[in-house]
């Protein structure tokens, strides 16, 4: 199989798709893979070590869209790329369909096979594409969320881990999955006093077994969280539904309660977000003020540590693309269920029902 790498133009995207290693892996299996030129060089890997792994490389996004049969990116194609996507061409990256309509609808003309990322699951649920990158988006919302505290960024002026004789910060995190519990850890090896939310009483157990005292677990109800919200400094938006968008646990309404310069991190924003005043920001623009309440909302956190996201990522994402090229993807989806559950759109059609569930009041999908 020809397998292309296009260079991510995503603003501030400095991720890649594959690293050196994995193009030898795949050579190895006598695939051919063109790379884009640079395209690694953000996260460290130089043209010459691509070619000494085995790959062609290409000057062009253009000249790698239109010899290969799959392309594997980090981000959804952008509009400059929409014209470059083939029938046919099967598309394997993070897509998060459910808050973009004009994505999904350009995905749908395109007739190309798009397989993501975040919907690749196995029997219990367990996402082992989206994981990684939600290690790092969690661990880095408490990062950026401390940043954005202090008074001359309009925050709070608040230290997280406080000092003696005074008390320290206080994270509420809504959500307890693999994003939740890495804020949670973060924060809390920061000093800060962190109270997590959810509806799932197992995770919630599970979190308060592995985490110290100062981390304390509550149910999740709109009565709990506009009670917290009063007197947190920081709130981290975790809550994820695998391929639909993100409810909205925080309403417009809701800020009037913050105290002015509260911070809110939505790492849901790739799905819509589970604020109501989310908007997608870039890394350049990382923040807008709403209400006196600062957000920062940036749609690719991990972007930011190229180096070990990349590696992070493409720990788990090369066995999955092998699979696709030595079997094809009808043969490999099939075969692998886990990766049959990444398929969302195909040729022309959505075949995933959490994304025709996020559009069906526009008439999106119409044959």
């Amino acid at each position: 199989m020809k397998i292309g790498v296009p260079k991510e133009i995503k603003n501030n995207e400095s991720r890649v798709a594959l690293t050196p290693a994995g193009v030898f892996e795949l050579v190895n299996y006598g695939h051919q893979v063109y790379i884009q030129e640079s395209a690694g060089e953000s996260s460290g890997f130089s043209d010459e070590d691509y070619r000494d792994a085995g790959a062609v490389m290409l000057p062009t996004a253009e000249g790698v869209f239109a010899i290969a049969d799959m392309i594997v990116k980090v981000k959804e194609p952008i509009a400059s790329e929409y014209p470059l996507v083939k029938k046919n061409q099967v598309i394997f990256t993070y897509f998060h369909f459910a808050s973009s309509e004009v994505l999904t609808k350009a995905m749908i003309a395109s007739k190309a096979i798009c397989i993501a990322y975040e919907t690749v699951s196995d029997d219990d649920g367990f996402l082992p594409l989206l994981t990684p990158m939600s290690e790092v988006a969690g661990r880095m919302a408490i990062q950026q969320g401390a940043k954005y505290l202090e008074k001359p960024i309009k925050g709070r002026g608040v230290l997280l881990g406080g000092v003696p004789g005074v008390p320290p910060g206080r994270v509420l995190v809504l959500g307890a999955g693999v994003v939740g519990v890495q804020a949670a850890k973060m924060a809390a090896g920061l000093g800060a006093h962190v109270t997590i939310l959810d509806i799932n009483m197992k995770r919630l157990r599970y979190v308060n077994d592995i985490m110290p005292s100062h981390v304390v677990t509550e149910f999740s109800s709109v009565y709990n969280i506009k009670k917290h919200i009063k007197d947190h400094d920081l709130i981290i938006g975790a809550v994820l539904i695998p391929g639909a968008k993100a409810p909205n646990l925080i309403t417009r309404a809701m800020l009037k309660d913050m105290r002015p310069g509260t911070v809110l991190v939505d790492v849901a924003v790739d799905q819509g977000g589970c604020f109501e005043t989310t908007r997608p920001t870039t890394h350049e623009e990382p923040t807008f003020v709403v209400d006196d309440i600062v957000h920062y909302c940036v749609a690719n956190m991990p972007g930011a540590v190229p180096y070990t996201s990349t590696l992070a990522l493409t720990n788990v994402t090369l066995p999955y693309i092998l699979k696709l090229a030595n079997l094809g993807w009808e043969e490999a989806c099939s075969k692998y269920p886990d990766l049959g559950r990444g398929l969302n759109v195909v040729k022309g059609e959505v075949v995933i029902e959490e994304i025709k569930k996020a559009f069906e009041e526009v008439d999106l999908l119409i044959r």
